[in-house]
């Protein structure tokens, strides 16, 4: 007998709570095989839907709501916070929201409005504030080099290293190269097609050159190889320039600064205080 709506919605849940479990413990098989079933299990809710709507038709009823809707009235079980640390770690550049909530719909299977990523470094930034290294990992800024400011609209984990939190002139290049390779590999690990995760590599294959020729093209090894090519060229100017400004910013800014930005004022002063410095020498 076929599974109730319910039933594979309550179904559809358990399997996306296992493969978040799988992907944060590191073990590649059993989320590629939990990918699969919820694949299935969604395919089967479509047609589960579709046959409802089919009987129905004849009866006056409350039209149920499209697959797509559904799915997102069902919701994700996981946090925000979490989904967001999902895609950062699959990426492993800071990003942007828009970028951070596709990369989650295409390899989480799920997505979430970008807006609310505003309100969620604030919390991250109070939390923080409250109880200092209370999380194991906190959603921070991104920090410009020069003011070791918050990078508009750029996410990063407070677990990485300062030299990646950090974004210089060549940076936002060299994090887009980085991250589409990062995409290239986390679809060759796939054991079947994705169409969102494949549009998403031709988003970034269409910026790099020679990475591919056309969107129904676009292969995971080909923008892997185009994408180190053009990284080589700017890689160590780029970690140069980080690794000073990470070196001041541990100098200068106390822990809360360090992952959330020094203030505009703050920032200003430092600069003036390092050119007086220098002048005295």
């Amino acid at each position: 007998m076929s599974e109730s709506v319910e039933s594979l919605e309550r179904r559809i849940g358990r399997l996306r709570t296992a493969v978040r479990e799988a992907v944060l413990a590191g073990d590649r098989e059993r989320a590629n095989a939990l990918r699969r079933d919820l694949r299935q299990a969604e395919q089967h809710w479509e047609d589960v839907l579709t046959d409802v709507e089919d009987t129905s038709a004849e009866t006056p009823r409350t039209v149920p709501l499209k697959p797509d809707h559904a799915i997102r009235a069902a919701g994700p079980l996981l946090p925000l916070r979490v989904q967001v640390h999902e895609a950062l770690s699959l990426l492993a550049v800071p990003a942007a929201p828009r970028l951070i909530a596709t990369v989650h719909e295409a390899f989480f299977t799920s997505t979430f409005p970008t807006v609310r990523l505003t309100s969620l470094k604030r919390d991250e930034e109070r939390s923080f504030r409250t109880a200092p290294f209370a999380r194991p990992y906190y959603l921070c800024a991104a920090l410009t080099a020069d003011l070791l400011a918050p990078g508009r609209g750029l996410l990063a984990i407070s677990t990485w290293p300062m030299e990646h939190r950090v974004i210089g002139s060549l940076s936002p290049r060299v994090d887009f190269l980085t991250g589409a390779i990062r995409v290239a590999e986390a679809i060759e690990r796939l054991p079947a097609p994705v169409p969102a995760a494949r549009r998403l590599l031709w988003r970034f294959a269409a910026s790099i050159p020679a990475a591919a020729e056309s969107a129904s093209q676009v292969q995971p090894h080909q923008v892997k190889r185009a994408a180190l090519a053009e990284l080589e060229i700017h890689q160590a100017a780029d970690q140069q320039t980080r690794q000073a400004a990470a070196a001041r910013a541990r100098e200068q800014l106390d822990d809360a600064q360090q992952l959330f930005g020094a203030r505009m004022g703050l920032a200003g002063d430092a600069r003036q205080g390092e050119a007086r410095q220098r002048r005295r020498r």
